[in-house]
């Protein structure tokens, strides 16, 4: 269906809506999207673009605020809110925004994703620190106050190159979908209406999901060849998502209730030492079978990783595997629920294949979940030869929204 198309029925979908349904399906966990109009719930308890099973191609934007007016930001929240409902819904930004506006008018939609459906769009935002405080602890729109204190930028970690231009932001849009235009899109529609208030302080393209987020989906690979995500959360186990993805009201700021923290961390792959590395050495640092995904000493990609296992030469899976260090089992439990992209933008004028991971995680906690796996993975993961973190930020992804709500409406109520 066009989105053109898409409109006839928008009035169904608005109604569904309120009630935390879209054509039919619950909007509590983000589930599938409908097969008829692959679009999913813009409200409900939580945002979409989470546990929604991950769509195949990303576009993520972190911006710079310039406004200093709380009424100004509020209204630009407002506005993207509209926007961002319309466009998951398979919609333009305004009512036939890319050719109606007159002849002597910028269009109020770019329209390159006219005719394209819904394409299973999520629109998801983030706050960062910054929003909060500023560097020199200016609290610009009176919100310092309901800073939670999980929203602390990461710690520098052991082999980190961070560039600045590639990390923080004191906002992030996350918009994936299934139609690579559609995202991008979205995206510049929201930027673009933007202007003078906030800027893109970096954006990040990625392609070829390297998590499942669902039982429904196949585990994908990436750029070393690997099956990648097998053991993340799923948001069929909602007694998982609950204890290690969603904030409690409990936890610190009750605005954030029925939120997320969201990590974002692009990371280079150095693929050309990788390519010269042999099968053995790639399955020891990652610790399974490149074919199958199988732990090292299993057959199956989903068996449990033995640990304790161990061979002639010592364990089966070497004790600065990948896989040994990122587990819950190394971790005291800890878990996080993962939604990343690969990436690639050309070469580094060295000759060498600019691409990598661009890892994004939600997490009830950063700093009790994150950190703790991230320094370890830092200090020992044999991977670490093979890869570079260039970027990392940090946001607070509020709860979902109510028929009457706008994004952040839970930060900035009195």
């Amino acid at each position: 269906m066009s989105r053109r198309g898409w409109l006839g029925t928008a009035g169904v979908g608005v109604v569904a809506a309120g009630a935390g349904v879209v054509a039919g399906r619950a909007s509590r966990s983000g589930g599938s999207a409908s097969e008829s109009a692959g679009a999913f719930a813009f409200r409900g308890e939580h945002q979409a673009g989470i546990v929604t099973p991950a769509q195949d191609r990303l576009h993520f934007a972190a911006f710079d605020v310039h406004t200093e007016t709380r009424a100004e930001l509020i209204e630009l929240l407002r506005t993207w809110t509209a926007m961002a409902e319309r466009m998951t819904g398979g919609q333009e930004t305004t009512e036939n925004g890319a050719v109606g506006d007159g002849q002597y008018k910028p269009p109020s939609d770019t329209g390159e994703a006219l005719d394209l459906g819904p394409s299973g769009l999520t629109l998801t935002i983030g706050f960062g620190p910054s929003l909060f405080t500023t560097a020199e602890g200016v609290d610009r729109f009176a919100i310092a106050a309901r800073k939670p204190a999980a929203l602390a930028d990461l710690p520098k970690f052991s082999g980190d190159a961070l560039e600045a231009a590639r990390s923080g932001g004191d906002l992030a849009i996350q918009a994936c979908a299934d139609d690579p235009q559609v995202a991008v899109h979205a995206i510049r529609n929201l930027a673009r209406v933007g202007f003078g208030k906030v800027s893109v302080r970096w954006s990040q393209l990625g392609f070829g999901r390297t998590s499942s987020t669902s039982t429904s989906q196949t585990t994908p690979r990436n750029l070393l060849g690997f099956k990648d995500g097998t053991r993340n959360i799923k948001a069929e186990d909602e007694t998982e998502v609950d204890r290690s993805v969603w904030v409690d009201g409990h936890d610190d700021q009750a605005w954030m209730a029925g939120g997320s923290y969201l990590v974002a961390r692009k990371i280079r792959m150095l693929i050309e030492p990788w390519d010269r590395a042999t099968l053995h050495e790639q399955e020891r640092v990652i610790g399974r079978a490149k074919g199958s995904g199988a732990p090292l000493g299993g057959s199956e990609e989903f068996d449990e990783p033995d640990f304790a296992a161990a061979g002639a030469s010592g364990p089966l899976i070497d004790r600065d595997a990948h896989v040994r260090l990122a587990s819950a089992e190394e971790l005291n439990g800890i878990q996080i629920l993962r939604r990343g992209y690969n990436f690639t933008e050309g070469s580094d004028g060295f000759g060498h294949l600019d691409a990598g991971l661009f890892f994004i995680a939600y997490c009830r906690d950063p700093q009790r979940q994150f950190v703790p796996m991230q320094r370890n993975l830092a200090r020992n993961d044999a991977l670490n030869e093979y890869i570079k973190h260039v970027g990392s930020a940090v946001f607070a992804v509020p709860p979902g929204l109510g028929p009457e709500d706008y994004w952040g409406s839970s930060l900035f109520a009195p």
